[in-house]
């Protein structure tokens, strides 16, 4: 796959590859960084992360049941069961009788875990976000709140692919959407997680092209909305890659780095595949006590999925870059 490049137009700014930091001056050309270093149980897809009270991380990614990885240090991960090992079996109406659970997203507010997550088959937009919570995040200790949102055949919009926000009034936001008419954000009751009302605004779309995995999160004085345009999972074939708008609202309109508006297929790419690493998306972010921080999959040359984990930086006029 060949090596996409981008400009930094900070003054200076770092770009870790290989483990090695080098400086780059403004408008010199840089390759994207390769992941950071993590070691143990990385097989992941679709990761949601939390870094617990204890300082701690969590990570819910897809697979049967919700899978469920802990580190203490954001580098060594292991392995620490499933959310639901008894089954979900209120979800197995749209995922045709399967396990396999869907992009979780994961939060801790309010004394407690929150996991959004998704139910469909590939290809359909029969589908469904539904919640649960636990005041531990432990395996077998997340209580099923729910249905969210649903998507049938006959709707625009395919209800997979969950991320809340939290905005700095208290009101609660989902986005969601995967293909069809694009990015969808839905406001949730903030004191059940569930559903407020029936509006349902757009964020982002590429005239049904591919569009998902939405994640909103606030810098400064501008709400980012990361998404992942193209292919995901086919292995070292995927064409998946990160993208980025950003607004001063957190309803939009959102616009990319060109003025592009996202609801007229925007977006400014942050970090695709390069050399080895291939397809990387289906992120989250957060922020940590050292930078704002990228969690994304990609795939190995063997086709496995794999954990990313980069940094996030910001040049002079505010946009994201991953180093």
């Amino acid at each position: 796959m060949a090596i996409k490049k981008k400009v930094l137009t900070a003054l200076t700014a770092l770009v870790v590859a290989g483990g090695t930091a080098v400086g780059v001056g403004a408008a010199e050309a840089a390759t994207y960084p390769n992941p950071g270093v993590v070691t143990g149980s990385i097989n992941v897809h679709d990761p949601g992360i939390v870094k617990k009270p204890d300082g701690t991380y969590l990570i819910a990614h897809t697979g049967n049941n919700i899978v469920l990885k802990t580190s203490t240090d954001r580098t060594a991960f292991k392995d620490a069961g499933v959310a639901f090992p008894s089954g979900a079996s209120w979800t197995t109406s749209y995922t045709g009788g399967s396990a396999n659970l869907w992009a979780p997203d994961i939060s801790y507010r309010n004394g407690k875990y929150w996991m959004y997550y998704s139910a469909s088959t590939f290809g359909s937009n029969h589908s469904a976000i539904f919640l649960a919570t636990s005041t531990t995040g432990a395996s077998g200790s997340w209580t099923n709140q729910g249905l969210v949102i649903e998507s049938k055949t006959s709707d625009n919009f395919n209800a997979i692919d969950p991320n809340l926000y939290v905005d700095p009034s208290g009101n609660w936001w989902l986005s969601l959407g995967s293909f069809w008419t694009g990015i969808k954000q839905v406001q949730l009751n903030a004191s059940t997680g569930l559903r407020l009302n029936t509006t349902i605004r757009s964020l982002a779309g590429r005239g049904g092209g591919a569009i998902e995995a939405p994640f909103l999160f606030r810098h400064g004085s501008y709400y980012y909305l990361f998404v992942s345009f193209d292919t995901c999972c086919q292995g070292a074939a995927s064409t998946y890659r990160i993208m980025v708008g950003r607004s001063t609202s957190v309803n939009g309109p959102f616009v990319d780095k060109n003025g592009t508006a996202m609801t007229s297929s925007g977006g400014t790419e942050i970090l695709a595949g390069h050399g080895s690493y291939h397809g990387p998306g289906g992120q989250s972010v957060f922020t940590d006590s050292d930078a704002d921080v990228l969690v994304y999959h990609y795939y190995a040359d063997n086709g496995a999925a794999r954990l990313g984990i980069n940094l996030l930086g910001y040049d002079s006029s505010g946009w994201p870059y991953v180093y």
